[in-house]
């Protein structure tokens, strides 16, 4: 009869063991998952994410997602083709060129339906779409 209770008691010991391992092991994936927060210093914007495709037509298409941390009276734009915070009245009104988006020496031009800018230099354009 001891010898039952004993072996009872050591299968619980067991299970109590393998519930520990597996919840510890929950833990330290949960904490590795929260290492990937990205912290941006006030004023600043960071690239979070980027991707790139080509279609058939030769056209190469990027995105990028971006995580900024604007002041007030500023949101996310573009300034000098890098991510930046800009004043809110440049996006709200759609002066997509006040922002400086193109980099030296390429010339602005906002898109007829107020969507977003080209960048142009000699005859190769640049074009972006502003998406929210």
């Amino acid at each position: 009869m001891q010898e039952r209770a004993l072996q009872r008691a050591f299968a619980w010991i067991v299970l109590v063991f393998l519930a520990l391992v597996l919840f510890w092991g929950h833990l330290s994936e949960a904490s590795s998952h929260r290492s990937h927060i990205v912290h941006v210093k006030a004023g600043t914007c960071e690239v979070i994410a980027a991707h790139r495709c080509c279609n058939r037509n030769k056209i190469e298409e990027r995105s990028q997602t971006v995580k900024c941390s604007c002041f007030p009276g500023q949101v996310a734009g573009t300034t000098r083709a890098a991510p930046s915070c800009v004043d809110a009245s440049i996006v709200a009104q759609k002066w997509w060129c006040q922002m400086q988006p193109c980099v030296d020496g390429e010339e602005c031009k906002v898109l007829p339906d107020l969507t977003g800018w080209s960048c142009s230099t000699g005859n190769k354009v640049k074009t972006t779409k502003v998406t929210r």
